[in-house]
C-alpha cells in the first residue's frame, strides 16, 4: 500500500449509532471453503439483525497454526480475491460493514501476510497487515508493512489490529491520534481468560470502541479463548460471548467515541505531552540491554538482587503533616521489621490533596522537615520510603513523588500529565521522567493518572527500569470483575470467576515487563485495591499481591531483579523485556506530534 498514510476523517459521520456483531467460532484448518461457507452465514445472520459492522477473527477463512510457508500455500489468497469478492456482495444486499482475517498472497511480491481486511458496500476499504507476530507467523510469513491506518467510512472512523498488535501500547495509540472511532481488533487469542485486560486497557486509554472478534476451540494443541465483545470508550465491556458460532452485538455511540474526556473531565488527548516522547521513536532493547546500558561507562544499571518489597494502603488526615509523617514512619517501621527494603505510600499522603493554591503553599512550607525526617527513617531502618508530597519551586507547586534511601534523597519526581484534581489547586506540570539507580534495580517513579497516559511507563522501561513505583490517589478506572469462561484452558491458567479482572496498574506492569507498585487510598471514593504487580501478565499463577478495596494496611511481596552471574545475556524477564524488545519504532513518529489528527476531529 503506497501513499500518504490515511487517517479518520473530521466531519460526523451519516450513522452515529449503530449496531455491531462480533463473532466467536472456530475455525478448522486445511477447510477454507467450509469455513467462508459457515461464516458468509454468520456474517448475513448478523446483517439480518441489523449490524452495521460485522468482524470475524483473525485467520477467520483457513485456521491458524500453519506449519511453513509450504503447509500455507493452498490456502493463502489476494485481496482482492474470491473471498473478499463473497463478503463485499453481503455488505452490498445489507449496506454494511465487515471485518474478517485472512491469509494473504500479495500479488506482485508472491510474500504473504497475516491480514484483516474492511469490506463495504462499494467494496474494499482498507488493509491491515499484523505488525507484530506471535510465534507461529514467521513460520509462513511476513511482518506486515502498511503501518496502522484509520478510515473514513459511513459509520465512522475505523482502525484495525490483529492479536499480538494490542499489546504494545503504540499500536493501538497511532490509530487513536489518527482519529479512530472504533478499532476493530481480529484475534486468534490463547492462554487467557478473555475479554482480555489488554483489549480493556486500549479502549479506555484511547477513549475509543474495541470490537473484538475471537476465535474459539482447539487447534494443534493451542486452546482459543473466545470471548469475542464491545469494549467501551471507558474502557467497560458492553457484551460479550463465549460459545461457539455465538455472535456478540453491541452499539456503537460515536459522540462517545469522539468525548475523550476521563470521568473526572480530564482529557486523554490533550493530557499528553509529546514533545516530551521523542524517546518512544528509539529501541535500546534491539540490543543486549547488559551492554547497552553500560555503553561509555556512563549510568550503568544496578546489578539488582532479590528483594522484599511492601506497598501501603493509608488515608491521610488532610493538613496534618505531623500525624501523617507519623502514621507513614510507624508503618515504614513495621514494613522493614518483616524484611522489606522498599515500601510505597499513596499521592500526597503526607498533606492530602490541597483543595487551592494557597493551601498548597501551606502544605509545603514544612517540606524540609519532613523530608529530614524521612531520610532519618530509611537510614534507621535501612529501607527505601517512596511518598507523595508537594514541592515548591518559587511560586510554582508541584505533586510529587519523593524516594529516600539510606544515602538520602534517591529521586524526586514532579507529575507530568496532570489531572482535573491537580489544576484546582494550581499544580505546575514536571518536566523530567525520573528514575533511581537502587539496591534493589533501577526504580522509576510515576504518580496517580500518569498511569492513564500509557506513555509514562513505557519511556521508563526504554530506560532501563526493573521497579515503577505508583503513589495514587485515584478514584477511577476501578478493578473489575469477570464471570467464569467455557473456554476448557489447562491449569494454572484461571477459568473461574475473578474479582479483579481488571486492573489498569498490573497491565502497566506487564506491557513494560516491570514490576508495578500502586498504592492507593481507600476514603472518599478512591477505591484502594493497591498492589504489587509482576512483570508478565500471562503467567498464571500470578505474580502479585493485591489490597482490599475498603481497608487499610500493609502488602508485601519477594521481587527479583537478579540477573544470573554466569551470562552475559539477560535472564530475568525485567532485564529482557520481551514486549519493549519487540516494539516497531520506525511506525511511531506521530506519537511525537503535539497536533496530532484526532484533535481536529468534530466531538
Amino acid at each position: 500500500m503506497s501513499g500518504k498514510i490515511k487517517c479518520g476523517g473530521n466531519s460526523i459521520p451519516k450513522f452515529t449509532k449503530y449496531k455491531t456483531a462480533s463473532i466467536n467460532c472456530d475455525p478448522i484448518l486445511f477447510k477454507k471453503d467450509e469455513n467462508i461457507a459457515h461464516e458468509l452465514a454468520l456474517v448475513e445472520e448478523a446483517a439480518k439483525d441489523g449490524a452495521k459492522l460485522i468482524a470475524l477473527p483473525e485467520m477467520a477463512t483457513t485456521g491458524y497454526c500453519f506449519y511453513s510457508r509450504d503447509e500455507a500455500a493452498p490456502y493463502v489468497e489476494t485481496i482482492p480475491g474470491k473471498t473478499t469478492e463473497l463478503f463485499t456482495e453481503l455488505a452490498a444486499k445489507y449496506d454494511c460493514f465487515i471485518v474478517t482475517g485472512i491469509a494473504e498472497k500479495d500479488k506482485d511480491t508472491d510474500l504473504y501476510y497475516n491480514s484483516a481486511v474492511l469490506i463495504g458496500p462499494k467494496g474494499i476499504i482498507g488493509v491491515h497487515r499484523k505488525t507484530h507476530p506471535y510465534i507461529s507467523e514467521p513460520k509462513w510469513s511476513k511482518q506486515g508493512d502498511y503501518d496502522h491506518q484509520v478510515y473514513e467510512t459511513p459509520i465512522g472512523n475505523i482502525g484495525m489490529l490483529i492479536c499480538m498488535d494490542i499489546h504494545f501500547i503504540e499500536t493501538a495509540r497511532l490509530e487513536a491520534l489518527r482519529g479512530a472511532d472504533v478499532i476493530v481488533h481480529v484475534s486468534n487469542w490463547l492462554a487467557e481468560k478473555t475479554p482480555a485486560p489488554y483489549w480493556i486497557t486500549r479502549a479506555f486509554e484511547n477513549g475509543c470502541y474495541v470490537l473484538e472478534s475471537n476465535r474459539c476451540g482447539l487447534e494443534r494443541t493451542v486452546q482459543f479463548s473466545g470471548g469475542s465483545c464491545l469494549i467501551n470508550p471507558d474502557g467497560k465491556i458492553a457484551s460479550y460471548s463465549d460459545k461457539n458460532d455465538e455472535i456478540c452485538y453491541g452499539e456503537v455511540d460515536i459522540s462517545a467515541a469522539r468525548n475523550k474526556k476521563l470521568a473526572d473531565g480530564t482529557d486523554k488527548i490533550k493530557s499528553r505531552r509529546p514533545d516530551m516522547y521523542k524517546e518512544l521513536c528509539s529501541n535500546p532493547y534491539l540490543w543486549n540491554p547488559l551492554d547497552f546500558f553500560t555503553l561509555y561507562g556512563y549510568d550503568p544499571l544496578p546489578t539488582g538482587k532479590r528483594s522484599k518489597a511492601a506497598v501501603v494502603q493509608m488515608n491521610p488526615n488532610h493538613g496534618n503533616t505531623e500525624e501523617n509523617l507519623g502514621k507513614i514512619i510507624k508503618a515504614a517501621s513495621e514494613a522493614a521489621e518483616k524484611g522489606a527494603e522498599l515500601v510505597v505510600f499513596p499521592e500526597l499522603c503526607i498533606t492530602g490533596t490541597p483543595e487551592s493554591y494557597e493551601e498548597a503553599l501551606s502544605f509545603s512550607e514544612k517540606m524540609d522537615y519532613i523530608t529530614d525526617k524521612l531520610i532519618d527513617a530509611s537510614m534507621l531502618h535501612h529501607i527505601y520510603i517512596c511518598v507523595g508530597t508537594i514541592e515548591r519551586e518559587g511560586e510554582k507547586v508541584f505533586n510529587c513523588a519523593m524516594l529516600t534511601g539510606p544515602e538520602g534523597v534517591a529521586a524526586k519526581y514532579k507529575k507530568i500529565h496532570l489531572n482535573v484534581s491537580d489544576r484546582r489547586w494550581n499544580a505546575s506540570c514536571g518536566s523530567e521522567f525520573v528514575y533511581a539507580n537502587t539496591q534493589l534495580g533501577r526504580v522509576g517513579l510515576m504518580i496517580g493518572s500518569d498511569a492513564f497516559i500509557p506513555e509514562t511507563g513505557r519511556l521508563l522501561s526504554l530506560r532501563g527500569c526493573d521497579i515503577l513505583l505508583c503513589p495514587s490517589a485515584v478514584d477511577s478506572p476501578p478493578p473489575y470483575s469477570l464471570a467464569s469462561t467455557e473456554a476448557p484452558h489447562n491449569y494454572p491458567i484461571p477459568r473461574g470467576y475473578s474479582s479483579i479482572h481488571w486492573h489498569l496498574w498490573r497491565v502497566r506492569g506487564g506491557e513494560n515487563n516491570c514490576y508495578m507498585i500502586f498504592s492507593n487510598r481507600t476514603d472518599g471514593n478512591f477505591f484502594g485495591r493497591s498492589g504489587i504487580f509482576g512483570p508478565d501478565t500471562f503467567k498464571f499463577p500470578r505474580d502479585e499481591v493485591i489490597l482490599p478495596s475498603d481497608e487499610c494496611g500493609i502488602g508485601y511481596m519477594t521481587i527479583d531483579t537478579s540477573n544470573s552471574k554466569d551470562s552475559v545475556y539477560p535472564t530475568n524477564v525485567v532485564r529482557r523485556k520481551d514486549l519493549v524488545c519487540m516494539r516497531q519504532p520506525i511506525w511511531y513518529n506521530l506519537l511525537t506530534n503535539e497536533n496530532p489528527p484526532v484533535l481536529s476531529i468534530e466531538g
